[in-house]
């Protein structure tokens, strides 16, 4: 049998190509109309509503109270998917809000309760919408590690966030990216002082706040009085969270739990070039299945395991290689290799 860790992604993946995602995809008619009920008594839109639009609209699609109920969703119709009388999943790891995502699949929260904390936690990021984020990459195209580029970057961050007026911090490692979080003037400042890249970088993340910084208490604060620890119990699966910490099968305190991720897990870095090494190395899965929507986290994944040196893998030409004689990767959202990991497949 194939040994996987599943990987879920986070916001910004849900874009123009995944329109009909769910329709196409999703296992559970009977959970998707649930996650519907819930959206209703809301008076939120559909997921149903919203996956079957004739057309993509980015001011919509990716609101935070709709982009991440959406990703839920496929996230979560993608696990349920997954053949496993071939694959045994040994772990579960994600980014960012795919943390709430990753409770779900393992079992930490039921499939209707997971859907719950990612929609509220998305509606109310949304009221408040504090800040903004940006992405810029460290790595060059050949993805060699290269420390000392990071450090000169982060140390400008902390620079910028020392001036009168600005905040700026590192809200995501995201493989080979910076993403970073702050208010407008820490933003610009890091947009006019950055290099630019490639013609795209910086670059500024649209309907994204200022996730995973010190900035979000008020949305933790807001999400702590909204959902019960109750709603927390024991995972099915190891979880590889935010930090690296593994929460273990009958050995996970669920309140402390609920509190990292309604606590640290939004106001403090999330490591998920961390999360996706301790995974490698304490799991050392044959493949890493990423979960839909979307395919853009492959890429981070890859760097994330060039960075550790899994395989001895030190730049992008190792990675295709060990790629292509092993299928390391298996992106859910690409149709030839969502194939090789579903009963259907």
């Amino acid at each position: 049998m194939t040994t996987a860790v599943v990987i879920c992604p986070g916001r910004g993946t849900y874009n123009k190509t995944e329109l009909g995602y769910l329709a196409r995809n999703f296992p559970d008619a009977a959970l998707l109309r649930a996650f519907d009920a819930e959206r209703k008594k809301q008076g939120q839109e559909t997921l149903s509503a919203l996956d079957g639009a004739d057309r993509f609209s980015l001011a919509k699609h990716t609101r935070g109270d709709n982009a991440s109920g959406l990703i839920y969703a496929a996230t979560l119709g993608d696990f349920l998917s997954i053949d496993r009388s071939a694959i045994d999943v040994v772990a579960v790891t994600g980014n960012s809000m795919g943390w709430y995502s990753a409770l779900a699949c393992a079992g930490a929260l039921s499939p209707e309760d997971g859907f719950t904390v990612a929609n509220t936690m998305g509606t109310l990021m949304q009221e408040a919408l504090i800040g903004g984020q940006l992405v810029y990459p460290f790595l060059g195209d050949d993805w060699s590690a290269n420390p000392a580029r990071r450090a000169r970057l982060l140390a400008m961050v902390d620079e910028i966030g020392t001036r009168k007026g600005h905040i700026l911090h590192l809200s995501i490692n995201l493989g080979g990216m910076l993403v970073l979080a702050g208010n407008e003037a820490g933003l610009a400042a890091f947009e006019v002082e950055a290099e630019p890249l490639d013609g795209r970088f910086p670059m500024r993340l649209g309907n994204h706040a200022a996730f995973h910084t010190a900035m979000q208490q008020p949305v933790s604060d807001k999400g702590r009085a909204r959902l019960a620890p109750a709603l927390f119990r024991q995972p099915d699966l190891p979880m590889v969270d935010g930090r690296g910490a593994i929460w273990w099968p009958h050995a996970s305190d669920t309140q402390a739990l609920w509190d990292y991720t309604l606590g640290a897990q939004v106001t403090q870095t999330y490591d998920f070039t961390r999360a996706i090494e301790v995974s490698a190395r304490e799991f050392a899965p044959d493949i890493f299945i990423i979960t839909g929507p979307g395919t853009t986290l492959g890429g981070a994944v890859a760097q994330s395991l060039i960075l550790g040196n899994w395989h001895a893998m030190a730049n992008k030409d190792d990675f295709r290689k060990f790629q292509d004689a092993s299928g390391l990767l298996a992106s859910m959202g690409m149709p030839d290799q969502r194939a090789k990991v579903t009963a259907q497949g």
